[in-house]
């Protein structure tokens, strides 16, 4: 068994380490709740868009058709990974370079693979493989649309250019504090709705159909991972508070087996020191 003044070392160590991951849990969860209202305020205008976005694609004709539709045979593809850029948050960020690990090898296995990291963890983890073509962690120092929307042109321009034949998003869904869906999202080219809510949509075109197409979908494509990237922010926070929390519970069960061991080594060493008086008392009697 340890002897006390170890054991008075490691409850030392541990309640340092619970204040720690309490004060982190405390901080994330004020940071979630201001996340949280962002992303849920901003979805169905975002959604919305989106469906509005794939309706007009689907009534678009060939000569017509948006350049951010293009169809084309898919050689190259960009998986745009979104993680943080601090850790602590449970599997937040291993479950991203997984799904993307799991596309390169599976689904895009006969197409070159490049990868946009948003998030530093994303750039670490993939930036050995040398197909990093940017890292964007500097967004979440000020997370903003314009300074998305400024990722989002780039990828636009990447397609049109045709560097790219496909673009994905890669990111962590926030669904409530405890629960975060990696999602996978096409976010070029354009997928328009399939079924029975094409044939049925009666637009009205008001200027024109060319202007709608040259302003919506630009718009549209940039709320779109705006949205990704609020959805991840919101995540984060609602990982680091599960795993703070379950730290902080973890650190409280150890610090209480610590002091009970504690207890009993010292109350052994009472006993100890009492028989020997007793026996040497015993001894000089004799």
């Amino acid at each position: 068994m340890a002897n006390l003044k170890e054991i008075r070392n490691r409850i030392s160590s541990v309640s340092s380490t619970m204040q720690i991951t309490s004060a982190m849990k405390m901080v994330s969860a004020a940071k979630l709740k201001k996340a949280q209202d962002a992303i849920t305020a901003m979805r169905p205008y975002a959604d919305k868009l989106t469906e509005l976005l794939q309706g007009l694609s689907a009534t678009l004709d060939a000569d017509s058709g948006s350049k951010y539709a293009a169809q084309r045979e898919v050689n190259k593809v960009l998986i745009v990974a979104i993680t943080s850029n601090r850790g602590l948050c449970g599997a937040f960020n291993s479950n991203i370079v997984k799904e993307v690990t799991r596309l390169t090898n599976e689904t895009y296995a006969d197409q070159e693979v490049s990868y946009l990291a948003i998030g530093k963890k994303a750039n670490d983890a993939f930036k050995k493989s040398e197909k990093v073509i940017a890292n964007h962690s500097e967004v979440f120092d000020d997370l903003t649309f314009d300074n998305v929307a400024e990722i989002a042109q780039y990828l636009m321009d990447k397609f049109v250019e045709g560097e790219f034949d496909k673009i994905e998003l890669v990111y962590n869904r926030f669904k409530n504090a405890a629960t975060q869906i990696v999602t996978t999202e096409q976010f070029l080219p354009i997928v328009p709705v399939e079924g029975e809510a094409n044939t049925n949509a009666d637009y009205i075109f008001e200027p024109s159909k060319a202007e709608i197409v040259e302003q919506l979908i630009p718009k549209s494509l940039k709320t779109q991972l705006y949205k990704g990237v609020r959805d991840s922010f919101a995540s984060e926070h609602g990982a680091r508070m599960t795993a703070m929390h379950k730290a902080t519970d973890n650190a409280t069960e150890l610090r209480d087996q610590l002091k009970l061991t504690y207890n009993k080594a010292r109350q052994a060493a009472i006993t100890n020191e009492i028989l020997e008086i007793v026996g040497g008392a015993e001894a000089l009697n004799n």
